[in-house]
């Protein structure tokens, strides 16, 4: 289902450096302000050159003064987004939306554990508020690449001291989630938060598990991939039309901006809407998305294409028989 968004114009408030290349941004909106629940996000309306879009964020805490704060990192291989959200400065004029959930808190579970890998700690950061101040059971284990990426542990430790564990991969800790899912109390929910490596081992060990399905709740960046990022060439017969997608933008971005009239909603990875099928490939087909299952994913039937990409060469797909005027 389409997310329903209210826009509004807003002013970015204050800025500072969380990490190297994370920036906590706080934005203030024009007229009444909307608290967001935990795992709330807000889309960002953004410049990409000459080229109008949006980005979504996930808020940072509970926002009890009024302001929405954001976490943004800046990525080598920005489809310019990120690279427009840092080079704005306080004071500078935003449009943002309301807050909207795709990653909402279960309430009234008997234990909670909450999973976040690199950037993915700002959902469970505000989830970790609420269920510290809910005063029930829950854990969170946090992931990272190198203790310098660490953002926010230090005052997430202050606020819920040992019920957060951090695990550096460069000091050769990473997240067992076979054995933490069996310390988690029957009933008990995980939710996870990281790139879409960690999200697929999450899902294994939860399905070995043996739980409800519904047990386990996850949200994606919607930017991560096994590959690196690189420009490949989309061949559309119905329409006789070959696309490059460059490094620096999505599949999604350069149908569009070519003519082709797509049909997207969440440019997540995740609802789907954006799907198209796939007739031929040369090249491995990158699933970034958390819509597809594991086995629709091995198939290589269909993909994502605000999210998902080819690793060199090109792909052929179908798509609806129209272009944009």
């Amino acid at each position: 289902m389409a997310e329903t968004i209210e826009w509004r114009a807003a002013r970015l408030a204050a800025a500072r450096d969380l990490t190297p290349d994370i920036r906590l941004i706080e934005i203030e909106t024009d007229g009444a302000f909307v608290p967001p629940a935990p795992g709330s996000h807000i889309n960002v309306a953004v410049q990409i050159g000459e080229r109008a879009d949006r980005r979504s964020y996930s808020v940072v805490g509970p926002c009890q003064d009024g302001r929405y704060r954001i976490a943004v990192k800046r990525l080598p291989e920005s489809r310019g987004g990120s690279a427009y959200m840092w080079s704005l400065a306080p004071g500078a004029r935003l449009t943002v939306s309301t807050p909207g959930n795709h990653f909402a808190l279960s309430p009234h579970r008997p234990d909670y554990l909450l999973v976040a890998g690199g950037i993915g700690i700002t959902p469970i950061y505000s989830m970790a508020l609420a269920l510290q101040e809910a005063g029930v059971p829950f854990r969170v284990l946090y992931g990272a690449r190198g203790r310098a990426d660490l953002a926010l542990a230090d005052d997430l430790a202050e606020r819920i001291g040992g019920r957060l564990e951090c695990f550096v991969s460069d000091e050769g800790r990473r997240i067992g989630f076979a054995a933490e899912i069996e310390r988690l109390a029957p009933g008990g929910e995980l939710y996870v938060c990281g790139p879409i490596g960690m999200l697929e081992d999450a899902k294994s060990a939860w399905a070995a598990s043996g739980r409800p399905v519904g047990g386990l709740r996850f949200e994606t960046f919607g930017s991560s991939g096994r590959f690196a990022t690189k420009g490949f060439t989309v061949r559309i017969p119905r329409l006789g039309r070959e696309i490059d997608v460059p490094a620096n933008a999505s599949m999604l971005d350069a149908l569009e901006a070519a003519g082709v009239e797509m049909i997207s909603d969440c440019r997540r990875g995740e609802c789907g809407l954006c799907a198209l099928t796939i007739l031929d490939k040369d090249g491995i087909v990158d699933h970034r998305d958390v819509f597809f299952s594991d086995e629709e994913k091995a198939s290589d039937a269909k993909l994502c294409t605000c999210v998902s990409r080819v690793a060199g060469g090109s792909i052929t797909v179908d798509t609806a028989d129209r272009m944009a005027p």
